[in-house]
């Protein structure tokens, strides 16, 4: 079963979804026949509302389904009101990255491109915090407690069961100073420590690389069960955007194709780091 409480629900969506359209019914419909209505049906299969036990058991009956499948979604949806450990920080973690995290969490292969700044994860606590910082838009509290769910995030490349992790960072990242040079340089060596990880896998794409897919920075999760589709998540200042379509992950993924072959190898890469690493040094 999946890991966290956002990877539960989703996966609880997938399947209300696929009992629907197995029966050939529209939301309206299967609301029609329970006595609710068709936007509660679309809620629950898009994980936008709370899904009660009581509830899977009315769907379950309706479709006919197995007592191991009702009991499953039952289990899922009781999970899925588990709050995750991200959530203890309040304001520190906006609602729309709450369940990025929890997707994270859960997450098997990562694939990044960083066009502006080092990949979260990767990221030292001065340069997360200087970041911050400059957003401008959190109280100092709530600044402090995004940083330490930054930090806390990054135990999962450390995990035995680590997601299989590619990072593509624009070398423009590596030479925007943040903070001061003192700093740049703490975080380049972060960059090179978390590299070597064995689940990591770290290409820098160098200012004379050509021509290559213009996407600006975006992620891909994968998940281990086949059930579950990959999700494209690209975030901004106040919001984000998760797709989940096939073309949209199709596109995406030539799109990551195209930057890993324009960019340098992981070798070449590391040599690059450790050159701008002694810039920074002087």
């Amino acid at each position: 079963m999946a890991g966290s409480p956002t990877a539960r629900r989703r996966r609880l969506s997938i399947e209300l979804k696929k009992l629907r359209e197995k029966s050939s019914l529209t939301c309206a419909q299967v609301g029609e026949a329970l006595d609710w209505s068709g936007s509660k049906v679309n809620r629950m299969e898009t994980g936008s509302g709370r899904v009660q036990p009581s509830d899977i058991d009315a769907l379950c009956r309706f479709y006919g389904t197995s007592d191991e499948l009702r009991e499953f979604l039952k289990a899922l949806a009781r999970q899925a009101k588990v709050r995750g450990w991200w959530q203890e920080h309040g304001a520190g973690v906006p609602e729309w990255f709450n369940i990025y995290i929890g997707l994270e969490q859960d997450a098997s292969t990562f694939r990044q491109y960083q066009s502006e700044v080092v990949p979260g994860l990767m990221q030292t606590e001065a340069y997360a915090s200087e970041l911050h910082r400059a957003g401008g838009h959190m109280p100092a509290e709530d600044t402090a407690r995004a940083v330490r769910v930054r930090m806390e995030r990054q135990t999962l490349l450390r995990r035995p069961d680590a997601p299989d992790a590619w990072f593509i960072v624009n070398e423009g990242s590596l030479r925007h100073v943040i903070g001061d040079r003192a700093l740049m340089r703490e975080q380049l060596e972060r960059l090179l420590e978390t590299a070597a990880l064995p689940s990591v896998t770290l290409q820098v794409l160098p200012f004379d690389a050509g021509t290559y897919p213009a996407t600006g920075s975006f992620t891909m999760l994968g998940f281990p069960a086949p059930e579950d589709p990959d999700v494209v998540y690209r975030d901004g200042i106040t919001d984000a955007v998760y797709l989940e379509g096939e073309h949209h992950v199709r596109e995406y993924t030539r799109a990551f194709d195209g930057l890993r072959a324009a960019a340098l190898s992981p070798q070449r890469s590391a040599l690059l780091i450790e050159s701008i690493v002694k810039d920074y040094a002087q």
